[in-house]
């Protein structure tokens, strides 16, 4: 099974002393995680959700998913995830608050893990459409690891109030 990471970005971020719109983010993004050892395989088209909790009080998100590989076991490949978060101009704040770039492993070779800072599969991601959806475009298969549970039965259980502000603005690359 490969490992899925999750990418979301509401604010433009600072990269090399330049300000980067969220797609440009993502791009630059894949050219730093090569220079990691983590080479990106797959990538799902651009998806623009609400903003949580209140989509009134800051900007639309744009979402993708991404197939990887590495050799970076998981809690090393968080790691690496948060600081690239960090050296966009992620900051650690306020829950739910605007952000440069967000990172999260959904999916690490169907692998099961909860400790401290890393629960695997992701276990919010079979709620969110803005996960749901792009990760379905490259991963048409994909299963749930612990339920067994096929991508379109969580999509189909999803709010339809959630479903419908969800927007595919195209390919990325």
């Amino acid at each position: 099974m490969p490992i899925y990471v999750a990418l979301g970005a509401n604010q433009n971020s600072v990269f090399n002393g330049q300000s980067h719109t969220p797609v440009e983010t993502f791009q630059l993004l894949f050219k730093e995680l090569a220079d990691g050892g983590i080479n990106v395989i797959n990538v799902s088209g651009l998806w623009e959700s609400p903003a949580w909790p209140d989509p009134k009080t800051q900007p639309a998100y744009n979402n993708a998913v991404i197939e990887i590989s590495t050799d970076l076991r998981p809690v090393s490949l968080l790691q690496v995830l948060k600081t690239l978060e960090y050296s966009f101009g992620r900051r650690e704040g306020i829950r739910n608050a605007p952000r440069p770039l967000d990172l999260d492993i959904l999916d690490y070779h169907g692998l099961t893990l909860n400790r401290a800072g890393l629960t695997l599969p992701h276990p919010r991601m079979c709620d969110r459409p803005f996960v749901l959806f792009p990760l379905c475009e490259i991963a048409p298969e994909w299963r749930d690891p612990i339920k067994n549970r096929a991508i379109d039965n969580w999509i189909a259980r999803l709010e339809l109030s959630e479903v419908t502000p969800m927007k595919r603005l195209g390919k990325m690359l």
